[in-house]
């Protein structure tokens, strides 16, 4: 038996294998992480529309937008709802 490099008791060998294994599991759930945060975050997000036209004296507090549609909420408390192909303004919904 050599005292510079003695045999590990069993214990200790399952141990290091189980720290080994712990870290490339690890490391490995880091990289999914890191790959599904960029995949994500880089998605193209929705088309605005380039310009919109609101009736006069009013300006836009919010903007939504739905599948064929967006509305805009204005300063007079209405919800305008336009087509999203023409841009045409298709419901005025007064807000109460």
């Amino acid at each position: 038996m050599d005292t510079d490099n003695p045999d590990e008791p069993a214990n200790l060998r399952f141990l290091r294998r189980m720290v080994t294994v712990l870290t490339v599991v690890m490391i490995g759930g880091v990289l999914v992480l890191i790959f599904a945060l960029v995949t994500r975050l880089s998605d193209q997000g929705p088309t605005m529309p380039r310009s919109i036209t609101l009736p006069d004296g009013s300006s836009a507090q919010a903007f939504t937008q739905g599948r064929g549609w967006y509305a805009v909420v204005t300063d007079a408390d209405e919800i305008l709802i336009f087509d999203q192909l023409t841009g045409e303004l298709r419901q005025t919904i007064p807000i109460e």
